[in-house]
């Protein structure tokens, strides 16, 4: 039976297809919520569970870990049990997990559940698309790409509103509880309406690639640490990182020797000669940067800096989320149309440009929630414009198996710049704070007639107040300090967005280099799927 066909047999029509597609997104987005719900919960778990704050940091780093360690190995795991049977499985684990982590007793449990709770997850997403997009006919895979995209668009932007509600209003047990009726439904529904297509045979378990797995499970364990604990142990002066970052290399130089060498590997590295997937891989990094990174960064700076609330930081990110949303359809249709996915990712690159230095204009101690809703409008517009045609660039010359591998690189990838962006923007906005800081105190000079006067008007504001002379002085330095603290970590914030910009801008001549499909051919965006 030939591949189409095969494809074809998977097509559902009216109500089935409609809740196939409701369950699928649902699964997507209860793994993409899960990755950013628990941010804001982190004060109350390290009160309740009595841990410290490098300690609750790992209930992030072990769920992200599990999601990165099973992402690759998901097209060969839908081969060996059926695509049904292991999304069915991964919908049980995850929901199960999550009851887990919420009747946690101790920091340590809650990790290893969290873990646990990852590798279901990870097999959600990445499976969710496939029957998505196998579910629709050839001509309508660029809605059903789209439907797709929203999900994992809007999802780390649901999260931190969500979560600052839950936590608000209930205990933070609640954050995990929430998945369990959903999790029970998707289950329920998966197992009667999602259909497996015919796999090959299926391997041996003396021919499965334990060391392969072993491998990959460490250098991305390893990594992911470092680049979520970085910053708050200070990188290279903690003997950890120095170890993990030389576990990760090795385990790196290992693993693609393995992979190269072995009959049956985990992860078909062959794969990485085609010069559009190695193009597509490295912008999917970029992607994951940018996604992740400017939804940490906005609601990071309105909280400390602008003393927002969790639920307000939250509600500013969902026009740019509308935006996307709107944005999908538009895309998928225009792909299906044949226009080329260079263009449109060019474009994509550019108006992300304008939106990371808008930004850059902006920002300032008092910018109010007016000023940010057009940047993120064009944020919104940006991404609409990245995500499936990157996805499609990436996959657009691979034939058969290849895909499957193809898109795990690129999903894996997503998901390491993301984490990767927010480690490199925390450790430069410390950094640059610091040399802002030393910047600012070294223009203020006491003898500075300025600066006296400021002092002067200051003090006689305090002892209006009833404070003592010297108590006044005192508090009257303490006011200028904070301003010069505050003044310090805007000017961060400001280079953030422009070096972020000027990141998005040198990518664009990489984009043009990528292979152009054949004149005349439309994409099959079914080949986005894995």
């Amino acid at each position: 039976m030939g591949k189409a066909i095969m494809q074809e047999n998977l097509v559902e029509y009216g109500s089935k297809r409609a809740i196939i597609t409701i369950t699928a997104i649902l699964c997507a987005l209860l793994e993409i919520v899960d990755t950013t719900i628990v941010n804001v919960a982190l004060n109350d778990m390290r009160g309740n569970l009595g841990a410290t704050l490098t300690e609750v940091g790992w209930v992030i780093t072990a769920y992200a870990i599990g999601n990165v360690i099973i992402v690759p190995m998901t097209s060969w795991l839908s081969q060996q049990f059926g695509r049904r049977n292991y999304f069915a499985a991964s919908i049980i684990l995850f929901t199960t997990c999550s009851f887990l982590c919420g009747n946690a007793n101790g920091i340590w449990e809650l990790v290893f559940f969290r873990f646990l709770q990852g590798l279901g997850g990870g097999a959600l997403l990445v499976t969710s698309q496939t029957i998505i997009t196998e579910t629709y006919p050839i001509e309508k895979r660029g809605m059903a790409q789209a439907i797709y995209g929203l999900g994992v668009i809007i999802g780390p932007t649901l999260g931190p509103p969500l979560g600052g509600y839950i936590v608000d209003h209930f205990s933070w047990p609640y954050i995990f509880y929430i998945n369990i009726p959903i999790g029970v439904v998707a289950t329920l529904l998966t197992l009667q309406f999602v259909r497996s297509p015919k796999y090959a045979e299926k391997k041996s378990i003396n021919e499965i690639d334990w060391i392969g797995i072993a491998l990959l499970a460490i250098t991305v364990g390893s990594l992911q640490y470092v680049l979520e604990r970085g910053h708050e142990d200070d990188w290279f002066n903690s003997n950890l990182i120095i170890g993990l970052t030389v576990s990760a290399i090795l385990g790196i130089i290992c693993f693609l020797w393995r992979e190269l060498t072995y009959s049956n590997p985990i992860v078909d590295l062959r794969v990485l000669k085609n010069g559009n997937l190695r193009i597509g891989t490295v912008m999917s990094f970029v992607l994951g940067f940018g996604l992740y990174g400017s939804t940490f960064i906005i609601p990071l700076y309105t909280q400390s800096t602008l003393g927002w609330t969790a639920l307000q930081a939250g509600m500013l990110m969902i026009p740019s989320a509308v935006t996307t949303a709107i944005m999908m359809p538009i895309i998928g249709k225009l792909l299906q149309k044949g226009i080329k996915q260079q263009y449109l990712v060019s474009i994509g690159l550019l108006i992300f440009f304008i939106y990371s230095f808008w930004g850059f204009k902006i920002i300032s101690a008092d910018t109010s929630s007016e000023s940010f809703f057009w940047m993120l409008i064009v944020r919104g517009i940006g991404l609409g414009l990245l995500f499936i045609p990157i996805t499609t660039l990436a996959l657009s010359t691979l034939q058969g198996q290849e895909i499957g591998q193809g898109a795990s690189f690129t999903g894996m990838m997503r998901q390491l710049g993301g984490s990767f962006g927010v480690a490199a923007i925390t450790t430069f906005i410390s950094r640059e704070n610091m040399i802002h800081r030393s910047a600012l105190v070294n223009h203020l000079d006491i003898n500075d007639p300025l600066v006296q006067q400021r002092v002067s008007a200051l003090q006689h504001g305090f002892m209006s107040k009833g404070m003592s002379f010297d108590v006044a002085l005192q508090s009257a330095y303490k006011a200028i300090d904070f301003s010069v603290s505050k003044q310090a970590i805007v000017l961060s914030y400001m280079d953030v967005f422009l070096y972020l910009g000027i990141l998005f801008l040198i990518c664009i001549p990489l984009i043009l280099l990528a292979k152009r499909r054949k004149p005349g051919t439309k994409l099959d965006l079914s080949e986005a799927m894995h």
